[in-house]
């Protein structure tokens, strides 16, 4: 709608208002349209105004944020030696695959990436359910120990048992030495637990009753009513599970150190970052020696390594991305 037809129609609804539009002589019709000109034009210097600060905003913040992205790219595919001249900062300068190549063809690389993925896949599936069912049973009202369970499992956030407790704990229960350690001790997590339960005690409580007179049980409801609604929380919480899962390295270092067979592609990238950390010392003080002799120096080899741990998760994240922003407003009841 143009700026005239907008000023027309203010002076004609002035006009209906004020006893109708024959009520006005002509040369208040004129003051009324400067008028409405004046403030559309206000108006549409300040919304300018906002555009361009908004605008330039974003784009310093989408550059800060993707810089470090692209910087540790290049790197990662640029020469080692000639990554020591420094001045790399989009685009590579001379580019190599050495890296890659160092990661790809390290010892137990397949076998990390197989466990990776498989431990991924699986504790964010047994994570997910585990979490859901626990936090449906405390959201319901009627359920007898809602408030202590919660007490409970809060506490459990800022308070362990360190350690060797915990180590004892997975020795005595066969936890060590096996697959499982990477699965069922993070099957619960209490801060999942409480933004579930958060999510679902919004949901309409008339849903539930109707289904209960229609005769049905807690786990259809669960299945057939609260799940589907809560798809935007489950799809972040499991982004959540899934980034700690291929992330975690500690773990296999500490139970599964002696069992090359359930080896992460975690830890077998930080025993090469410090592999080649250790020959670039034994070189000599030059980083310039070190990187003749290996071709890679530890910043490219620790570039290519981010590069392969982050394309699986920037890969799955837009298919979750749409529930992602949805799932972290808590407090929206769906329709």
């Amino acid at each position: 709608m143009s700026i005239n037809k907008k000023n027309d129609e203010f002076a004609l609804n002035y006009g209906a208002t004020h006893g109708g539009e024959s009520d006005l002589t002509a040369d208040e019709i004129k003051r009324l349209k400067r008028m409405a000109k004046k403030n559309t034009k206000r108006m549409d210097a300040g919304g300018w105004a906002f555009v361009i600060i908004n605008t330039i905003f974003l784009v310093v913040f989408t550059v800060i944020t993707l810089y470090p992205i692209l910087n540790t790219v290049a790197y990662s595919f640029n020469d080692g030696l000639d990554a020591l001249r420094g001045g790399i900062y989009l685009l590579p300068r001379k580019i190599s695959f050495e890296s890659y190549k160092t990661v790809f063809n390290m010892h137990g690389f397949l076998v990390g990436a197989k466990i990776t993925v498989f431990r991924t896949l699986l504790g964010t599936l047994t994570s997910l359910i585990a979490n859901a069912l626990l936090a449906f049973v405390i959201s319901r009202r009627r359920f007898l120990f809602r408030s202590s369970l919660s007490l409970f499992w809060v506490i459990t956030m800022y308070v362990n048992g360190g350690m060797v407790p915990v180590m004892v704990l997975y020795k005595y229960l066969g936890l060590t030495g096996s697959f499982w350690v990477y699965v069922v001790p993070g099957m619960i997590s209490a801060f999942n637990v409480m933004v579930l339960r958060t999510y679902m005690e919004d949901l309409p409580d008339e849903l539930e009753e109707s289904a209960q007179l229609d005769g049905a049980g807690y786990l259809t409801i669960f299945l057939r009513i609260i799940s589907p609604l809560c798809k935007p929380v489950y799809a972040t919480i499991a982004l959540f599970v899934a980034v700690w899962q291929w992330n975690s390295w500690f773990d296999a270092m500490l139970y599964n150190r002696l069992k090359p067979e359930y080896t992460t592609l975690q830890y077998e990238l930080m025993k090469l970052l410090s592999s080649v950390s250790k020959q670039g010392g034994n070189a000599g003080t030059s980083a310039t020696q070190a990187a003749a002799s290996t071709q890679v120096t530890t910043v490219s080899v620790r570039s290519a390594a981010s590069v392969v741990t982050m394309v699986p998760i920037i890969c799955v994240y837009p298919f979750l991305q749409r529930y992602f922003v949805t799932g972290l407003t808590i407090g929206g009841v769906k329709g």
